[in-house]
């Protein structure tokens, strides 16, 4: 059994999280986890810094048939090799893919989102699109009637799968009605399925969009490291059937974007392989947490049926007072609502030994008071 309750310094790291505020904040803000990483991972590291040579290091086919079982025995996906694309993170396949699809046109996505999602119509010479999420009660939906009118003239369709930073695990059906809008319109979709392997929610599951609709032309993105916090190892795959979108994606990266590191692969490929009792360990600790933050919380949070993110309603504080200062003179740094276009919202990364969750909360309460 893993110690998910071992508290691990980080400030002297160098880490991201922890130096962005001073010593008494703690920090909850960008989705890093502050666990260890599981050891088949550090030793499949430690045996290849043992080898002696990190030189320039292609994708081993080793990794490319991990990958593929991965996908096949949580989806049932068949997905042949040449459908992949090695990248060095999510976020530059985001913008890959809008510059081998944009055109300069529209950018359509569902908002709050993930912030660097905000960032890429820009980048491709496109312009933003957005459709709000609506929040019907405990859930956060599509609205699929806006979504359909804007699909009209939109190029591409940015989908943050499971969704970041309201938690949700969408159904079969509400990725099949998006899906079969965008395959009607044409509208390339981009799919983030970085979380999938994070359902808090049993009766929920991951569903991949990919498959529900051989006609829609789709860039599915995916990497371990949230799953089994290596971001600092970034490695990560796009999945693309239609031979003409993945020759432009491949050659929107020319001279832009590189590979990953021999060290970068050789964990992608351990994480992929692992069909230990690990993530089913995390995913009880991370329920546990989410429980604690609720019970904080109340209302202002939907439940997290995905990710170890809870979007947290504070627009009765923002009514008064500038909200990342406020949470901050109570010693919290979280995420605020404006980066991700929800003002008066907060998200909140619960993915830490409880002793530092339990300190949070303590804070948390004071500063919703």
């Amino acid at each position: 059994m893993t110690n998910f309750d071992e508290v691990i310094p980080r400030r002297d790291s160098g880490s991201t999280k922890w130096t962005r505020y001073d010593p008494e904040v703690l920090p909850f803000w960008v989705a890093d986890m502050d666990f260890r990483a599981p050891e088949f991972i550090l030793d499949a590291i430690r045996k290849r810094v043992d080898h002696g040579i990190i030189g320039y290091t292609r994708p081993p086919a080793s990794l490319a048939d991990a990958f593929r079982e991965w996908l096949a025995h949580h989806y049932d996906w068949q997905v042949p090799e040449e459908w992949l694309v090695w990248l060095p993170g999510v976020v530059p396949g985001l913008n890959l893919a809008a510059r081998a699809a944009a055109t300069g046109g529209e950018v359509l996505m569902p908002t709050p989102v993930y912030y660097p999602f905000l960032d890429v119509p820009a980048h491709c010479g496109g312009q933003r699109v957005d459709s709000a999420l609506v929040r019907d009660g405990n859930c956060w939906r599509m609205d699929f009637d806006d979504i359909a009118a804007k699909a009209r003239t939109a190029d591409v369709f940015l989908l943050s799968n499971p969704q970041n930073p309201t938690g949700r695990a969408y159904t079969t059906e509400e990725l099949q009605t998006l899906a079969d809008i965008c395959a009607e319109h044409d509208v390339v979709m981009v799919s983030d399925e970085i979380h999938s392997a994070i359902i808090l929610d049993d009766k929920r599951k991951h569903v991949p969009i990919a498959p529900l609709n051989p006609s829609m032309r789709c860039i599915s993105l995916y990497a371990p490291t949230k799953t089994y916090n290596i971001p600092g190892l970034s490695c990560a795959v796009a999945v693309i059937a239609d031979e003409a979108l993945r020759e432009r994606f491949t050659e929107a990266r020319a001279g832009l974007v590189g590979t990953p590191g021999p060290l970068a692969y050789t964990a992608c490929e351990a994480a992929f392989r692992d069909r230990s009792t690990w993530v089913p360990e995390l995913l009880a600790y991370l329920r546990g947490n989410q429980d604690r933050l609720a019970a904080v919380a109340g209302e202002r949070m939907t439940p997290v049926e995905a990710t170890y993110l809870a979007w947290i309603d504070v627009r009765d504080i923002a009514e008064r007072q500038a909200v990342e200062p406020h949470f901050l003179r109570h010693g919290l740094g979280l995420s605020i609502g404006a980066q991700f276009a929800g003002d008066g919202w907060v998200r909140f990364n619960f993915a830490c030994p409880r002793a530092t969750l339990d300190a949070g909360l303590q804070r948390l309460a004071d500063a919703l008071a």
